[in-house]
């Protein structure tokens, strides 16, 4: 087994939502093989919160590694300041030639008991978040001699998702701006990507939502290796694509997913059956 180590050295990354989970986690990945970080979020070192992490410190633990950051504070809602945002990361480094959406709010509820603003909630960061952050980013990409976007959201497999329908449209939304992306700079060498955990990963939404228990999770780890696969690749041809975090590893020999356990055991692919219920593992 020999997982993918891609040497980033030179390249950029914007991130959304590095502030904790597994945003921090790919920003620290990438930024362990070279990469300039651009961490993104609404948690700030000023903010009054009793949560652990903001934006400057997931840049802090960058700048150890030995990267450059550029920590900068986003409400993907407001589109002004996401124009102003990707205009002041492509100013300060020049070039940002990984893009990366990882921000998104999750609720879960029937379609009867969600009200409206948290409905809204979930469309404006989730979808209407990644297609600011996709149209701001769009042309410089393009410009580039490959780049890559690529965004946390799952396979596009069902019409409907009871239970879960307003959660579900927002990340599948996420997903069809991203593959249409893939079309859309077809010529250009920009590789669009979707990437999705095949288990539930072990993240404070996890926890506060009470998403099953740590027998259910993995690290954030395994997500942001699965990432590292994809940019050990081509993006001239590897686009268009909507991978799970299981395959890519298995793709490069991983056999043994304990490392990334929580507990004993193999957890069940809960995250990837939200939207895909028939989902099985490959044999």
């Amino acid at each position: 087994m020999a997982l993918a180590d891609p040497d980033l050295s030179g390249s950029t990354a914007f991130i959304t939502g590095t502030t904790r989970g597994i945003g921090k986690q790919i920003a620290l990945a990438l930024a362990e093989r070279g990469c300039n970080v651009v961490s993104t979020g609404k948690t700030t070192d000023d903010d009054d919160s009793e949560l652990a992490g903001s934006i400057e410190q997931t840049a802090r633990e960058v700048r150890e590694i030995g990267s450059e950051a550029l920590a900068l504070e986003l409400d993907l809602r407001d589109a002004e300041r996401v124009e102003a945002v990707v205009e002041e990361s492509i100013d300060h480094f020049d070039e940002v030639d990984i893009v990366i959406n990882n921000a998104s709010a999750i609720q879960l509820a029937n379609i009867a008991d969600l009200p409206a603003d948290r409905f809204d909630l979930l469309t404006d960061v989730n979808v209407r978040g990644t297609h600011l952050v996709a149209h701001a980013f769009a042309d410089h990409l393009a410009g580039l001699d490959g780049a890559w976007l690529l965004s946390n959201s799952p396979p596009i497999t069902t019409d409907r998702s009871p239970g879960k329908a307003p959660y579900a449209w927002s990340k599948l939304g996420m997903s069809f701006i991203t593959l249409s992306l893939a079309e859309e700079l077809a010529s250009d060498d920009v590789g669009c990507n979707t990437f999705w955990p095949v288990t539930t990963i072990d993240t404070r939404a996890t926890r506060y939502f009470g998403l099953g228990t740590e027998d259910d999770w993995r690290t954030p780890e395994v997500v942001s290796d699965a990432v590292l696969e994809i940019l050990a690749r081509d993006p001239a041809e590897c686009t268009g694509n909507s991978f799970y975090d299981e395959d890519l590893l298995r793709e490069a020999g991983v056999t043994d997913f304990s490392e990334y356990n929580l507990t004993e055991g193999d957890p069940a692919p809960m995250s990837a059956r939200l939207f895909a219920p028939e989902f099985e593992r490959e044999e």
